[in-house]
């Protein structure tokens, strides 16, 4: 697969994760700066890694949700809860690998997490 083709791919999984509004943003919001970055992404974490068969989809998102809990990184963690739906992840499915966050990345961390998930569902709620 050339390049091009791992960007197409990675696009296109891109937008059916996170969604097109999301995509467009990211790519209108690119600079000088990050505009090789976000090619990277597409490309590496979307065409490269996303689109493999090994796991389903609903797997890779609840596995990236547990793995932002563990980093710290709740710009992304509120990324991935939003478009774990896409991938037909549930609200119950999300408690439960947040509850596993807890025993294996620390109670802080969990709990920030649930405070993190909580006002993201009340705002998808309410939309």
């Amino acid at each position: 697969m050339t390049d091009d083709e791992r960007y197409e791919a990675g696009m296109k999984v891109r937008r059916a994760v996170l969604s097109d509004a999301h995509v467009d943003r990211s790519l209108t919001n690119r600079t000088e700066l990050t505009t090789e970055f976000q090619n990277f992404i597409t490309r590496y974490a979307w065409g490269e890694i996303w689109t493999r068969e090994g796991l389903p989809r609903h797997t890779r998102s609840l596995l990236t949700i547990a793995m932002m809990v563990a980093l710290n990184r709740s710009e992304e963690l509120a990324l991935h809860l939003r478009a774990a739906k896409n991938n037909g992840v549930t609200q119950d499915e999300i408690k439960e690998v947040l509850l596993q966050t807890a025993v294996y990345c620390g109670v802080p961390a969990a709990n920030s997490a649930f405070h993190l998930a909580q006002k993201i569902f009340d705002e998808e709620s309410k939309a």
